[in-house]
């Protein structure tokens, strides 16, 4: 068994698309219309046939408090893998991206806190 699917919820799908993608980093695989909302997932280009990570609308009325709690403790939503955090953290923050942790050296790793500009903030991870 492996993780095939993981989501994160976003206030807007279009604008989540254009951060993950344009900003992040991450390819678009699947964006199927679905209602008013679409399938819509992104991949690593380093693994397309990966773990797909679906951009999913937060419009579940539990979602938004459960976001906001999240956010004003400080707790990322979800966390990914990177090679170099101190070097994604300087070309992100080039970008504009907002961080609320800069990169802290936790024993066996070093992480970084970013806001996705969709109501969730996201963990950044080297592994030592």
């Amino acid at each position: 068994m492996k993780i095939h699917l993981s989501s994160v919820p976003v206030d807007d799908q279009e604008k989540a698309l254009r951060f993950y993608t344009d900003v992040l980093g991450f390819a678009k695989k699947e964006d199927v219309p679905v209602g008013p909302d679409r399938w819509l997932t992104v991949v690593s280009p380093e693994d397309p046939d990966g773990t797909q990570l679906l951009l999913e609308p937060d419009g579940h009325p539990a979602v938004k408090p459960y976001k906001e709690a999240l956010v004003e403790d400080g707790i990322p939503i979800t966390a990914f893998a990177v090679d170099d955090v101190h070097a994604e953290f300087e070309r992100l923050r080039g970008l504009g991206v907002r961080f609320t942790q800069e990169p802290l050296d936790v024993g066996t790793v070093v992480i970084a806190v970013l806001d996705d500009t969709c109501g969730n903030l996201i963990q950044l991870a080297q592994h030592k």
